[in-house]
């Protein structure tokens, strides 16, 4: 018999990721193991509260919301499952740590978050492995397959802070991306607006739509190879997926790319050693959230990613 808990009022702070999803599917995935019926009624009654405020269903949060969520009986949650011997430790990685800051080289491979089948994600293990924070949030994601510079926040007033900074495009985040054939360009501009949407099999995509949010990538050529083409790319809005859906719009898309590349080339890929989306994030540049400090962050492009390249140069060179 599944024991049940009951949890008290916890408050949510809405990042960027979780902004523009309707609150009734927030709530819905939030509290997993509770009725959607109880969900409806609590939003009915005014139990749940958007920054002090009632809130209908079909509200869209917004990034910097504050959600009340009462004390509710939800399906007590599977413990989670302890650190193996032989797992790498993600302290190993920090690139850069202080009482506000946690900044790692993220490993390709771990998603930020446990859940659709991942029971151990990058917050959840730092969790484990930084017992004494007292606080510890995601100040953004990247992809599971994409590795570098990941930033975390070990204080509320951080993460409200970089919230803000992410939002007005503040930091500069630059990505180096593998992408399919030969680039032209040596600096180009690619502002083509992105819509996200659920496939016939309930994943989420992203897609070029003139009705969706604006995006906008500069891409600069690093380096050509016979197929492929080396490039930089700079962040000027968030949006998810944009670098691989830019590049795939494009008739560019990364080597690797499982949801918007070509299965073919990814298979030829694979058995010439790379056996994953050739994305990094490779370097932030950002004023700390409190003292306003000018950081610059990097992440050496990952050994599985740079060998790749190494085989690249050795089959330019016998040609």
């Amino acid at each position: 018999m599944q024991s049940v808990v009951k949890a008290a009022v916890t408050k949510v702070l809405i990042g960027p990721e979780q902004a523009g999803q309707r609150i009734d599917n927030f709530l819905v995935k939030h509290l997993k193991g509770v009725p959607k019926s109880r969900i409806y009624r609590m939003l009915r009654e005014g139990e749940v509260r958007v920054s002090g405020h009632r809130a209908k269903p079909e509200y869209k949060i917004a990034e910097g919301d504050e959600i009340r969520i009462p004390p509710v009986r939800v399906a007590e949650k599977a413990d989670t499952p302890p650190l193996s011997s032989g797992a790498l430790s993600l302290l190993d990685r920090v690139i850069y740590r202080d009482d506000a800051l946690l900044v790692i080289d993220k490993p390709a491979g771990q998603a930020v978050h446990g859940g659709s089948g991942i029971s151990l994600g990058v917050i959840e293990q730092l969790r484990q492995e930084l017992p004494q924070a007292k606080f510890l949030e995601l100040a953004h994601r990247l992809d599971r397959e994409t590795s570098g510079v990941l930033m975390l926040a070990l204080k509320r007033s951080a993460l409200v802070e970089l919230h803000r900074m992410l939002r007005d495009g503040e930091p500069k985040k630059t990505y180096l991306a593998l992408a399919t054939g030969q680039w032209r360009d040596a600096v180009r501009h690619v502002k083509l607006p992105l819509q996200r949407y659920l496939n016939d099999d309930g994943e989420r995509r992203v897609a070029v739509d003139d009705e969706g949010q604006r995006a906008h990538t500069v891409f600069r050529l690093q380096r050509k190879f016979a197929d492929f083409s080396l490039l930089e790319a700079e962040l000027k809005t968030g949006r998810t997926h944009q670098i691989r859906v830019h590049l795939a719009a494009l008739g560019h898309p990364i080597a690797g790319d499982d949801k918007y590349g070509s299965p073919e080339v990814n298979r030829a890929l694979k058995k010439r050693g790379l056996r994953r989306m050739f994305l990094h994030a490779a370097r932030l540049e950002i004023k700390h959230p409190l003292t306003g400090a000018a950081l610059v962050i990097e992440a050496p492009l990952a050994p599985d990613l740079q060998n790749f390249l190494n085989a690249l140069d050795h089959e330019t060179q016998a040609l």
